[in-house]
């Protein structure tokens, strides 16, 4: 390391850090939005799983156990696809323009903004397991942790291109949830997190093989089943680095011709 790139990567750090406690005031200072985002979910969870559980036949907790993990990545796909929208919206109110000319790296306004992610995901995936467990839910503790940090790894690339895509499309917000919402339905059919994906047609299961939210559900399954070693839970790994890869070098670009 050159005496020149280790104060820059210390910069990038600190800016990083205290852009990521700028992004995390709002959250604390008012909790009831990570609540209210649970809408969502908690009507799939309330109302799905009850349907799946007469077509199956099998035990609520069974067929909890295959469904929660599937809404736990659900929450990341909703949440973290849309959050593109508050920078957006600061575009479009001067904020953007004040914090670009601060002193502060350009990649740390990127990372700081997607790390903020991570605690709605940790938050959030936690109230629900706590409440599908009075209906047989089951937990395993490793594969909790586990499972927890892939879903935050998979929703900083999410938030990275939610963003990237916001300074795109800047004060066009219907531009911004077309996009949005023609990517997201689609990679949540064909990812099985609903309904499974067995009796599909080949081309379905085909698109399926290849949509890295189908590996990451996948793996969550198999790490709240407490099977660490399945290789699902390698491929979503593998799923969700390549996200967050992909994400954060997308978005940086993006936030360093940002004007």
């Amino acid at each position: 390391m050159t005496e020149t790139t280790a104060p820059v990567r210390a910069s990038v750090v600190r800016d990083t850090r205290n852009v990521l406690v700028r992004e995390l005031r709002p959250v604390v200072r008012d909790p009831f939005t990570l609540i209210f985002s649970l809408l969502q979910p908690l009507v799939f969870l309330g109302l799905f799983a009850p349907l799946l559980v007469g077509q199956s036949g099998e035990p609520a907790g069974a067929t909890l156990q295959w469904f929660v993990p599937g809404v736990l990545v659900m929450i990341v796909l909703f949440g973290t696809g849309a959050t593109g929208s508050n920078l957006q919206y600061e575009m479009m109110t001067g904020s953007h323009e004040r914090t670009l000319v601060a002193p502060l790296s350009r990649a740390s306004l990127l990372i700081g903004r997607a790390l903020k992610e991570v605690a709605p995901i940790v938050v959030q995936s936690i109230v629900i397991v706590l409440i599908a467990l009075p209906f047989g839910f089951a937990i395993d503790v490793p594969g909790l942790m586990a499972g927890l940090a892939l879903l935050a790894v998979f929703g900083v690339g999410l938030g990275s291109l939610s963003y990237a895509l916001a300074l795109a499309t800047k004060d066009r917000e219907w531009l911004f949830w077309g996009v949005q919402q023609s990517l997201i339905f689609p990679l949540l059919i064909l990812s099985g997190m609903l309904l499974p994906l067995d009796a599909g047609p080949e081309w379905m299961r085909a698109v399926a093989a290849v949509n890295p939210v189908n590996w990451v559900v996948r793996a969550e399954r198999a790490l709240f089943a407490g099977d660490l070693g399945a290789v699902e839970v390698a491929w979503g790994w593998v799923a969700a680095l390549a996200v967050a890869v992909v994400g954060l070098w997308i978005g940086i670009r993006s936030m360093r011709r940002s004007s």
